[in-house]
């Protein structure tokens, strides 16, 4: 019969201590993330001045020059729509039309008043002048008369609003309304838009506010015709700067038939007219979010922190920073994919 086996007290142990760590180290690797990954490898810039040349470029959306609403004067059925999305009117065209049934009743009914207070009237100037009334009994004549004119201006200004008319000349947006609709009194019917003069909005730095003028020539282009540069002005600049300490700044530009460009659409507008100066800059790669609503990670020790930043001129691969980094901080412009906020990261480059 052969004897049996027993590992000693010492390999025991050895192996308790063996599993223990494999099972501690497996509870690590299926905990948080950070546990998981090592520091996230970057690529930092060293913020610095640098001098940017004179053409400043910035990105803004281009607007119609005008945009109202066709707001209802009038409650009512709609009873004829005269227009459609997309179509052309101009001032004082009526685009819809109300209900005006009973508004025509009130208008007659006034009208007949009227000229019965103004024959009445008339008739008493008579009898006045023969010194058959008195005085005062010809002034309550003409203030009946009176009287009966203003509502009978009422009710012609109550049946003229029950046609709608364009109050710009522009292009229908949209029409919130179909035959056969009530709408109430001061209700949003559509909207027009004037596109044959286009505005853009920007906003530049401080220094850049003082260097344009109204009427400086601004050279606009478009992702949608690439290579084709369309010519504005500088209609006005704001007086007082915004929460971001820029000044925000108008550029007005004629709306042509042959390529022409609609309201919300991405403009870049080049200024020419402001010199060179020392500024600080990042490169475009920091970016992890749009020039409007710039982010980059800033390193601090082995710490990355996601910061917003106002972002000025561009120029080349270069953009101005307007606000939010300070000279000598490091700023990512490589691996921002594998970063969160308040991550660890190690400097590669």
């Amino acid at each position: 019969m052969k004897k049996l086996l027993f590992p000693s007290i010492a390999t025991v142990v050895v192996i308790l201590i063996i599993v223990l760590l494999f099972v501690l180290g497996g509870k690590k690797e299926r905990g948080s993330g950070h546990d998981v990954l090592s520091d996230v490898p970057v690529n930092v810039f060293g913020i610095k001045k640098q001098v940017l040349s004179n053409l400043v470029s910035m990105v803004g959306v281009i607007n119609p020059d005008n945009s109202v609403d066709i707001i209802a004067e009038a409650q009512g059925v709609v009873k004829a729509i005269h227009v459609k999305v997309g179509d052309k009117v101009k001032k004082g065209m009526v685009l819809v039309e109300i209900d005006d049934l009973v508004r025509k009743s009130d208008m007659a009914r006034s009208e007949i008043n009227f000229f019965k207070a103004k024959r009445d009237f008339e008739r008493n100037k008579t009898l006045y002048e023969q010194n058959s009334i008195s005085p005062a009994q010809l002034d309550l004549s003409r203030l009946d008369m009176q009287s009966a004119e203003n509502d009978m201006t009422r009710s012609q200004k109550a049946l003229d609003d029950t046609k709608v008319k364009a109050t710009i000349t522009g292009t229908i947006n949209s029409r919130k309304v179909n035959e056969g609709s009530y709408v109430q009194l001061n209700s949003s019917l559509g909207n027009i838009v004037d596109i044959s003069t286009l505005k853009v909005r920007v906003n530049v730095s401080e220094k850049d506010a003082f260097m344009l003028h109204p009427g400086d020539s601004v050279e606009i282009t478009t992702d949608v015709y690439p290579g084709l540069s369309f010519y504005g002005h500088v209609d006005n600049i704001a007086s007082q700067a915004d929460d971001d300490h820029t000044f925000p700044v108008e550029i007005k530009l004629p709306n042509g038939s042959q390529n022409p460009l609609k309201g919300g659409m991405f403009a870049r507008v080049n200024f020419t007219s402001i010199t060179s100066r020392n500024t600080l800059v990042i490169p475009r790669e920091a970016l992890t979010g749009s020039v409007r609503n710039a982010q980059v990670f800033v390193v601090a020790g082995n710490i990355a922190r996601l910061r917003n930043v106002t972002i000025g001129r561009e120029s080349g691969q270069f953009l101005e920073v307007l606000n939010g980094l300070e000279e000598g901080e490091l700023v990512v412009v490589s691996g921002q994919n594998n970063l969160a906020d308040n991550v660890k990261v190690v400097i590669v480059k």
